[in-house]
């Protein structure tokens, strides 16, 4: 692609962004690529299912997929996709989650939701965090494909009142609610990129076969992230990481000083001779006080 043909691309996909609340990004993931994301699926899936109706009781859930295989590491690092995050976010964001997700046959509808619920700042406001999803298997309107409701990442408190109940994931949906889900249908390999206030849901799945996919997002850099990397990653795993994804994990400072360990870049803890400082110095604490 052409530094003029991915300027025009970037531009229409910002624009979308705004406009609807989401893009795709076409041929986001080749053969080649999917198969990879397939054999680092493989072994963690078929061995557990959802603890409750928004997980799905019949959807597996993968975390921490950053750690499961250098695929997901190259992916979470996307140019095509941090281009879209540098204008949308401050820089120095993060990764809030990572995830894979296979919806079994007999899955029923998630309940409606938006990613970015979890900020308790009146609305409509701009989204804290964007998602990505990338289809494994193709998405149709019978496999369970994500469906959204455009331009509702655009809705005030007062429209979505009725609409989302963060407390309730068992409340049925309003059918006329219902009839404004759009399916995204696309091809495997395929890429939905939507804003975190975007009302969205997995669909039902009434085939005869899973649908595999999975999501990354990424949040500002003051929010605080969904996952927890600094316990979910342990430093030898994050020490062989690019130092991109480093700073997407967390070990980057957001000016003057959010994120620093004991006044210094938290990068420091990284590597095999750190000593934690504290530690080191409860010696000098006096004897009864430690």
């Amino acid at each position: 692609m052409t530094h003029s043909t991915h300027s025009t691309t970037l531009t229409r996909q910002l624009a979308e962004l705004d406009t609807q609340g989401y893009t795709i990004i076409e041929n986001f993931l080749d053969a080649e690529r999917l198969r990879r994301v397939r054999a680092g699926l493989a072994p963690f899936l078929s061995t557990h299912s959802g603890r409750n109706n928004f997980e799905g009781l019949k959807t597996e859930r993968v975390y921490t997929l950053i750690g499961r295989g250098k695929i997901f590491e190259e992916i979470t690092e996307d140019q095509r996709v941090l281009d879209i995050l540098d204008v949308l976010l401050r820089p120095g964001y993060l990764l809030t989650a990572s995830q894979a997700i296979c919806i079994s046959p007999g899955e029923t509808p998630q309940p409606i939701h938006y990613d970015d619920s979890f900020y308790p700042i009146p609305r409509p406001r701009p989204s804290i965090s964007v998602s990505t999803i990338v289809a494994v298997d193709a998405f149709t309107t019978h496999n369970g494909c994500t469906e959204i409701i455009p331009g509702s990442h655009q809705w005030s408190d007062a429209q979505i009142a009725g609409v989302y109940d963060g407390l309730d994931h068992d409340a049925p949906t309003p059918a006329a609610i219902a009839k404004m889900l759009v399916p995204v249908v696309m091809p495997a390999g395929s890429c939905i990129v939507f804003q975190g206030t975007l009302l969205h849901r997995g669909g039902a799945n009434r085939s005869d076969a899973p649908r595999l996919a999975f999501s990354n997002q990424y949040c500002e850099p003051w929010a605080r992230t969904q996952e927890n990397y600094f316990l979910g990653m342990p430093p030898e795993l994050v020490r062989e990481l690019s130092p991109r994804l480093q700073s997407l994990l967390g070990y980057s400072v957001m000016p003057p000083f959010m994120g620093h360990v004991t006044a210094s870049h938290p990068t420091k803890v990284l590597p095999a001779e750190y000593v934690n400082t504290v530690m080191a110095n409860r010696a000098l604490i006096p004897p009864g006080e430690q």
